[in-house]
């Protein structure tokens, strides 16, 4: 089995969310889950783990829970796309990242469009 990328936390205002980078390429690409991920859980996935890795092999794939979700800070509150988008934007600064494409899915797909509306200057394609 190959290696499973180390899991990394990033700040976002008052909460810490969970993120992995694997891969190299000429491309940034942010998967943005949907409603439920884990960062750690998903590489027990065959088919999961093979697809992620399949798209690092042409690419840098960065990962992440969404707050409240999977390895990421919980809260008692209902998360905003805002916030979620903002957390986004934390990430890829985080990771040096100017501009990236973002494959969002399913509840993904709403907040990768407002990302892409609000920094269309960060985002150089929307796969949702």
């Amino acid at each position: 089995m190959a290696e499973v990328p180390s899991t990394h936390y990033v700040k976002s205002d008052d909460v810490y969310i969970a993120y992995q980078v694997l891969g190299e390429g000429p491309l940034d690409l942010m998967f943005v889950p949907g409603f439920v991920s884990n960062v750690e859980a998903i590489w027990q996935s065959p088919n999961r783990s093979r697809f992620l890795r399949r798209l690092a092999s042409f690419c840098r794939v960065i990962i992440f829970d969404k707050r409240g979700t999977g390895m990421s800070d919980r809260g008692s509150q209902i998360f905003t796309l805002e916030q979620r988008m903002h957390d986004v934007q934390t990430i890829l600064n985080e990771v040096g990242s100017d501009r990236a494409a973002l494959f969002g899915i399913s509840e993904g797909g709403p907040m990768s469009l407002l990302y892409a509306a609000t920094y269309p200057e960060r985002t150089s394609a929307l796969v949702l």
